[in-house]
């Protein structure tokens, strides 16, 4: 796996949509194409990145808007993550888990060349369900000991899941201050 690049694997030609899509086409577009999320490009360069969730959480936070009006490009999370066709499995496999997203797009000379996924590594190299698992085991156990450590005050309790307001990463959530954050985030604050 250390030897296997991410241009080998990586699903060429990702379903793209363009910065001016609004998320109701990103939605249809989802469902035609049978895909989890789309890239938004802008003459071939990154300029975000969709996903059901993204939509659901757009759908659920503007429920008296049009979705039709709603552009992509605005609910894609700010920080996203990418990886260099020329990286291994094994780096893309440490990405992943790093940042927990489960698709990331891939780049090449600054333009997006495809997508690697979750499914695409497991599907190639099935022992890393396995780390998979034990990440998500070790992660709650940390998060544990953290809320342990900091006391019970009102921004240790999670809130749920969702998109964190600050960094944009997907996973449990805590209200702080009115805001939305991961625990890394509030970890630095």
């Amino acid at each position: 796996m250390r030897n296997i690049l991410v241009s080998d694997v990586m699903t060429r030609n990702p379903v793209q949509t363009g910065i001016n899509s609004s998320i109701l086409d990103c939605a249809k577009k989802m469902v035609r194409k049978k895909v989890g999320g789309l890239i938004i490009t802008d003459n071939k360069k990154l300029a975000g990145f969709i996903s059901g969730q993204d939509i659901l959480w757009a759908l659920i936070k503007s429920s008296r808007t049009d979705l039709s009006e709603i552009k992509a490009v605005d609910i894609s999370p700010k920080k996203i993550i990418t990886i260099k066709s020329s990286a291994t499995l094994q780096q893309a496999l440490e990405k992943i888990k790093q940042s927990k997203f489960y698709r990331l797009p891939v780049v090449h000379n600054g333009e997006v060349v495809g997508m690697i996924t979750i499914k695409d590594i497991l599907g190639f190299y099935p022992e890393a369900y396995s780390e998979l698992g034990e990440l998500d085991f070790i992660r709650e156990e940390a998060e544990k000991i953290k809320r342990i450590q900091r006391g019970h005050d009102d921004c240790s309790i999670p809130s749920g899941d969702g998109v964190c307001e600050e960094c944009g990463c997907k996973g449990e959530l805590y209200s702080v201050e009115e805001i939305m954050l991961c625990s890394s985030c509030l970890n630095l604050r």
